[in-house]
């Protein structure tokens, strides 16, 4: 749909976040314009083309340019992705799994668009830590996002200890993150760091077949802790002696 300057408009399109049929879990507007569009820019061409494909077999995926952007592309290069737009035509941006711009590098074309007077269309669609934080019975009316945890020990230690600190002042929801392969290591830091009282919601492969959405005790997770390694998490922290 061209705006009222002539140019594209940048659809932004959220995808599954597991293994899972697209029609069970994306707005029919969201398939719609993924049936239509000749212009993604995508993270991995190769996972595009099999959403594409789960999507619909119809589509002729050789129509389709395919525009790569992930941490290996040279921000130099996002100019030429928003070049089809800026001649009239519609383009996608879709993240590997989940809501695009949010935790991923899409928010990089978002803003020259913005800059190129370009209209952005964002989509309803699946988001991990929408769905983390509705499952997690935590404080919905304010919370943050941290993204990804420090890596070192003791930076990782601070981190935690200071979200800790202010959900309990501010009455707020902390979220964040991590590598997946990373998982385990940040769940042995939360239950060394944290007060046993806090509560921690873990929310895992979501909406996959082995879907977890937990919330507990750092003490109880101390007891019994799941088999979270390499799986897509999100990790919610809430201290108790702030919840209304």
């Amino acid at each position: 749909m061209k705006n009222q300057i002539g140019k594209g408009t940048l659809y932004l399109i959220p995808t599954p976040l597991a293994d899972v049929s697209p029609a069970l879990v994306m707005p029919e507007e969201a398939l719609f314009q993924l049936r239509q569009l000749k212009f993604l820019i995508v993270e991995q061409i190769r996972t595009a083309r099999r959403l594409l494909k789960k999507i619909d077999q119809k589509i002729d995926i050789d129509s389709i340019t395919f525009f790569e952007l992930n941490k290996f592309t040279d921000p130099a290069r996002i100019l030429s992705f928003l070049q089809p737009l800026l001649n009239g035509n519609d383009a996608g941006l879709i993240s590997e799994a989940g809501s695009p711009c949010v935790a991923d590098p899409g928010a990089l074309v978002v803003k020259a668009a913005h800059e190129l007077t370009i209209r952005v269309k964002p989509l309803s669609g699946p988001s991990s830590i929408n769905q983390a934080l509705m499952g997690s019975g935590f404080n919905g009316q304010s919370f943050c996002f941290h993204g990804y945890p420090p890596i070192q020990p003791e930076e990782r230690q601070k981190f935690l200890k200071t979200l800790e600190k202010e959900s309990m002042q501010k009455n707020q929801t902390q979220v964040f993150i991590e590598t997946p392969f990373r998982n385990t290591q940040l769940l042995d830091a939360l239950v060394k760091t944290c007060q046993p009282a806090t509560l921690l919601c873990i929310a895992s492969n979501l909406s996959g077949p082995d879907e977890v959405i937990q919330t507990k005790s750092i003490a109880s997770w101390d007891k019994k802790r799941p088999d979270i390694h390499k799986k897509p998490t999100v990790f919610i922290l809430y201290n108790p002696s702030s919840r209304v």
